[in-house]
């Protein structure tokens, strides 16, 4: 299984990082794809992939949370130098967030549209962050329409519409935990998306899966999502495993 979205990197995890990919690695969890969020964690993210060649492995982008006036254009600069400098599997995560701040919209909005223009200049897919902003989401993408954007709604949680919205405009969904919660509501129509538009992710350490609902989140949990699609899809365990492998593979193609 491959964790396409997982924060690895993240504080919650100073304890006991090392313990926590390792229980994830026994349950055959084989790659970790690390978006990244601002400056402020490259570092530690960075340090992390030198630490597991070939099993960690780091996206680049600013998170829309973390476009601040004061300091968006200069974080798009550390970003863009990177992108210059390596080469990463997709550039995420990026998107709209209208949930923490709506004041920030305009500037988001650019950002993303930014991004998206390094994405398509290399080849890149993206790996797009949305809460409360479905609509501005769409609407940029639409505008930005091009036969090399594409990438994953990381997190999907939106209604089945807008998953085959997504769908059409060459993007597939990114599913965790939200898909066992009682209220998710995902798993009410997520049997009419084909497998193949599906790839597997944690983002730990939030959003854990029933019955670890409220507590750090890990990539070892990601068992009990392929579970969950176990019933969803009536196919068995191995068989989710293996197609949503080959979907992550897909998308992130020169890194494997």
């Amino acid at each position: 299984m491959i964790d396409t979205h997982t924060h690895l990197y993240a504080e919650e995890f100073d304890e006991d990082r090392k313990e926590a990919i390792q229980r994830a690695l026994d349950k055959g969890i084989t790659k970790f794809y690390l978006p990244a969020i601002d400056s402020e964690f490259h570092e530690k993210m960075l340090h992390l992939e030198v630490e597991y060649p070939g099993q960690v492995i780091s996206m680049m982008g600013l998170h829309p949370c973390y476009v601040k006036p004061e300091s968006w254009e200069k974080e798009l600069e550390i970003v863009k130098n990177y992108l210059d400098e390596r080469h990463f599997p997709a550039i995420g995560e990026i998107g709209i967030d209208l949930y923490w701040d709506k004041t920030t919209l305009d500037i988001q909005v650019k950002a993303f549209e930014q991004q998206i223009d390094w994405a398509i200049e290399k080849d890149l897919p993206i790996v797009i962050h949305t809460r409360e902003s479905f609509d501005e989401t769409f609407e940029v993408l639409e505008r930005k329409k091009h036969p090399k954007l594409r990438g994953i709604f990381h997190c999907f949680s939106g209604d089945l519409e807008q998953a085959r919205h997504a769908i059409d405009l060459n993007f597939i969904l990114g599913i965790g935990g939200v898909v066992t919660f009682k209220n998710g509501k995902i798993d009410q129509f997520l049997n009419e998306i084909p497998l193949d538009k599906i790839v597997l992710e944690t983002d730990s350490p939030y959003l854990a899966p029933v019955p670890h609902r409220g507590k750090r989140n890990e990539s070892s949990y990601l068992d009990l999502v392929a579970g969950k699609l176990v019933n969803i899809y009536g196919k068995d365990f191995s068989e989710i495993d293996k197609i949503t492998t080959e979907n992550a593979k897909r998308i992130f193609s020169d890194n494997l």
